[in-house]
């Protein structure tokens, strides 16, 4: 590790808030994606235990997207302006997908209109919930893809350059599969006391660990094609082999305890599993925000502005993490 030390910190707050943001805004995405694909004679008791699971917490789940932007645009602003030009078209679909998705989830479950227009707005819902992942990846495997490159600090290649690759739309789809993942495996804890619903979301996250796994080959080939250094990091970088064998260790593990039903376990082997996904292509990135062509030792950094921000995140996370897991005490956690 070479540079600024005060550059990697502010990386590293900036990662733990992206797995935190996975972690939980991305399983309230993966919820609604199971809104969608409901199905079967208990398709109306999905659908109302995933707004049950969502309902008390998504609005806060956002805090740590926000806390992302906050950041990058404070510490890495060269790095900012770089991701907002180039990669302007998908984030302006990520957001208008979590506005559509936030305001059909409110209509529907909250709304004065009839049954017709709220089945509408929960058809909005479903698909922003699915689509809106998908975006988020197109955003990072544009980032990752070396396909995006700055010269003096101006992007010379142009709006769809990145985002548009094969390896783009697989991180998209690998991130969606994360995402349903996720929101299965918690599904299945928070059926407890309906036998039979925990058995529709424990069948749906064993064959969404099939499908995670396949998604995460065909990622690791489309890179080896479209993103070649990124693949190489994945394959010859020292850490490498650790963080794919814990990945591997905690899909297993996860597996072993949705197989013998212990739920409470799956959740805490899923979220140690999804959150080395996150932390292996940070890792492969190298200090990169856009590969290869910015990162962190020349993204804007000053430190007369940063310091003062991480004390003052510092302190602000006295008062935010008590509040946050008394939120999450009063409306999530199981006797």
């Amino acid at each position: 590790m070479t540079g600024d030390p005060l550059a990697w910190v502010l990386l590293g707050v900036i990662g733990l808030a992206v797995i935190a943001y996975v972690l939980t805004g991305g399983a309230d995405f993966g919820g609604g994606a199971w809104d969608l694909f409901a199905s079967g004679p208990r398709a109306e008791r999905q659908r109302e235990l995933v707004e049950d699971s969502i309902a008390p917490i998504w609005e806060a789940n956002h805090i740590w997207m926000i806390v992302v932007v906050v950041l990058m645009f404070t510490g890495f602003p060269d790095a900012f302006s770089v991701i907002a030009i180039a990669l302007h078209l998908p984030i302006v679909l990520v957001l208008v997908g979590i506005v559509l998705r936030g305001a059909a989830f409110t209509f529907r479950s909250y709304g004065l209109q009839g049954a017709p227009e709220r089945e509408l707005w929960g058809r909005v819902f479903a698909w922003a919930s699915a689509l809106t992942p998908v975006c988020l990846g197109l955003v990072i495997g544009g980032a990752s893809s070396g396909a995006i490159r700055v010269v003096d600090g101006h992007v010379r290649t142009g709006f769809l350059a990145g985002w548009t690759t094969p390896f783009a739309f697989s991180v998209g789809l690998f991130a969606l599969a994360l995402f349903v993942l996720l929101a299965a495996v918690y599904l299945t804890r928070d059926a407890s006391g309906d036998v039979a619903l925990q058995d529709d979301f424990r069948r749906r996250a064993l064959a969404c660990e099939v499908v995670a796994g396949g998604f995460a080959a065909i990622t690791a080939w489309r890179a080896s094609i479209d993103a070649p250094e990124l693949f190489d990091a994945f394959l010859h970088a020292p850490w490498s082999l650790p963080v794919q064998a814990l990945t591997a260790a905690a899909a297993l593990a996860t597996i072993a305890m949705l197989w013998t039903r212990r739920f409470g376990l799956a959740r805490v082997f899923v979220v140690v599993q999804v959150g080395l996904v996150v932390l292996g292509w940070g890792l492969a990135m190298d200090g990169h925000l856009v590969h290869p062509d910015v990162h962190i030792d020349a993204a804007g950094l000053r430190a007369s502005v940063v310091r003062p921000v991480l004390w003052i995140l510092a302190g602000g996370s006295v008062l935010l993490a008590p509040a946050l897991w008394l939120l999450y005490r009063v409306f999530k956690l199981r006797d």
